[in-house]
């Protein structure tokens, strides 16, 4: 059991070597902190050779191997690192102008989704274990993808990883309407293992979207965005490696249509009793860990199940809960701070309201930070002020505040921090708030006001660091290691 003591702690994670964090005594003249961010080593990291996507490619399709303490780890890596695409067209500009629209689309999504309900989950006997996860920048999504098995025997499929919602699901023959994906198009008449689930399941009562067909349970999932998958419900046996977890309530999509390309389609990690952690139930008791690797490393993150997961010396806040969303992970946020100085904001800016309302979602699938206007002015406006000395350029897409860093190697930017509830205060890397977005030196301070009063922290603030959910005793956990 992680000591929970961590909660009185103010931790302060440093994640990039050189950086001073914290808060400085009043004074006259408060002390700013800054950082170092490697301009030319970041535009690098933006340009991806195919001999490099093919060393991922062949390495994924290795098994797993065990994490040790009865853990499984599954591959993490940033879409960037397995591009193959090297023609003008497949850019980092162009790559990323793509990946903000989805962006756009996606938080559209999560604020008009605020509504639905959860049952308690199914167990299933299994160990604590995970995998390494792909994200999937050469399959043309912006999500991070996992490699499982689905069937008996395994069929090896890329799946993208959904922490904002539940349902587990896969493209299905035969297919009537289905996009592109690496793999073949999973069969069910080749699984030994697959069974379909009558209407009058207790597991078809818990999709919010049942329907039935000829006493087949059928399901839909509409993501807000345009995206969707329909079709019927049925258990599967899903594989990580040496690990069989059987009879998991799996969407076999016959018409799906949306975002996924490349993805065989999507693993829901969210807090409902559908999601994949919510099946697992008690025995890894809503326990799981990811670590999104860095854009441009030549690294595995990793996702890992189970109570071994939850590291020790970790800087835990708590998980709140909203009946209206209860697939989303929110977490308490009391403030901002740049240069180890708050912001001037209201920590209500950031409240969850009893009308679920508002709050700070912690997102995989969301991109770039979104925070209520007045709160990313304020945050924007406290950057702008430290970074006086450095040339700016025009917006690009969402980015209103871009720096023209051509010809620059080094360049010195304030810290930028999350003040959490309880405490604990989570310092980025500069590369985690200040991202190319052209290969010829123009970055951008990625942050994004949001359209409503919801904040979600996105994947690109989360790289790097190791995120721990604790679903049981209701935490959420920062570090302390990193990818």
């Amino acid at each position: 059991m992680v000591a929970l003591e961590a909660l009185a702690m103010v931790m302060m994670l440093h994640l990039l070597g050189g950086a001073t964090t914290g808060i400085s005594a009043a004074s006259k003249a408060p002390a700013i902190d800054f950082q170092q961010l490697n301009v030319r080593e970041t535009i690098a990291s933006t340009k991806i050779h195919p001999s490099d996507a093919r060393g991922y490619r062949e390495s994924l399709a290795k098994d797993d191997e065990s994490g040790g303490e009865g853990k499984w780890k599954l591959k993490l890596l940033h879409r960037d690192a397995i591009s193959s695409g090297n023609s003008s067209n497949h850019g980092h500009g162009h790559r990323l102008n793509a990946r903000l629209k989805r962006d756009i689309k996606r938080v559209a999504s999560l604020t008009r989704s605020l509504t639905g309900g959860g049952a308690a989950g199914v167990s299933y006997g299994v160990q604590d274990f995970g995998s390494e996860v792909v994200s999937g920048m050469e399959q043309g999504s912006g999500e991070y993808f996992v490699r499982i098995g689905v069937g008996s025997p395994p069929r090896n499929q890329y799946m993208v990883i959904d922490s904002g919602s539940d349902i587990v699901w896969v493209q299905c023959e035969p297919c009537n309407l289905c996009y592109r994906q690496s793999d073949p198009v999973f069969n069910p008449a080749d699984s030994a293992s697959f069974a379909g689930v009558a209407c009058s399941s207790t597991v078809c009562d818990r999709l919010e979207n049942a329907g039935c067909h000829a006493g087949h349970c059928r399901y839909e999932v509409s993501y807000g965005d345009g995206s969707y998958t329909k079709g019927t419900l049925a258990l599967e046996t899903i594989s990580f490696g040496g690990t069989v977890v059987r009879d998991v309530a799996i969407g076999c999509g016959h018409r799906n249509r949306g975002m996924f390309v490349g993805a065989a389609g999507l693993l829901g990690l969210g807090g409902g009793s559908m999601s994949f952690v919510g099946q697992l139930g008690g025995q890894t008791g809503g326990a799981f860990s990811y670590c999104l690797v860095s854009r441009g490393t030549a690294s595995y993150g990793s996702l890992i199940f189970g109570r071994a997961t939850m590291p020790v010396g970790a800087a835990w806040v708590p998980l709140l809960r909203n009946p209206r969303a209860p697939s989303f992970y929110y977490v308490g946020l009391s403030g901002l701070g740049v240069g180890g100085l708050r912001v001037p904001v209201s920590e209500d800016v950031f409240r969850l309201s009893e009308e679920g309302n508002g709050g700070v979602v912690m997102d995989t699938g969301t991109a770039v930070t979104r925070l209520p206007s007045v709160a990313y002015e304020a945050l924007r406006d406290s950057f702008i002020a430290g970074t006086l000395g450095l040339p700016r350029a025009s917006g690009v897409s969402i980015f209103d505040t871009c720096y023209d860093l051509f010809g620059f190697e080094m360049v010195r930017v304030p810290t930028v921090s999350f003040y959490f509830s309880g405490g604990p205060i989570l310092t980025l890397p500069a590369r985690n708030f200040l991202i190319p977005v052209d290969e010829v030196g123009t970055f951008c301070f990625a942050f994004a006001p949001s359209p409503a009063d919801l904040s979600i922290i996105g994947n690109i603030q989360q790289e790097g660091i190791q995120i721990s959910f604790d679903g049981a005793n209701g935490f959420a956990g920062f570090g302390p290691n990193t990818c």
